[in-house]
């Protein structure tokens, strides 16, 4: 029982709760300037890619077109929306009216036929 290690609940160290795994030692120079450098040629590569690309201009102005076509679309699909729950309310309004008058005619034959039974009996 003495191996057995219970955490203490009651301890308010909840504002530290990373504290033991954050490094507090200072990175050395050269550590620094080695990141520094995978840092710089990381971007320069970046770079490289990007002028690569070929009409860069063109792709600018084909986005920013798109993005108009895209706002336009969803506001035309919003307008539409109104239309599309209107539908389906109708379509749904019909099968439940349906199932409606079919259980009211088979509720109207089965009182109908246990009328015609107890006259036929008597």
């Amino acid at each position: 029982m003495s191996d057995l290690k219970i955490p203490n609940l009651n301890k308010n160290s909840d504002r530290f709760f990373f504290k033991k795994k954050l490094s507090l030692r200072r990175k050395s120079k050269g550590k620094l300037i080695k990141e520094s450098f995978v840092m710089f040629s990381f971007s320069i590569f970046i770079f490289y890619i990007n002028y690569l690309i070929p009409n860069k201009i063109i792709i600018f102005n084909n986005f920013i077109n798109n993005i108009g076509r895209l706002i336009t679309n969803i506001l035309d699909s919003i307008s539409y929306s109104y239309e599309i729950c209107l539908a389906i309310f109708i379509v749904f309004s019909l099968i439940f009216s349906l199932i409606l008058m079919l259980g009211a005619f088979t509720r109207i034959m089965k009182i109908v036929k246990r009328k015609s039974r107890q006259i036929r009996f008597k």
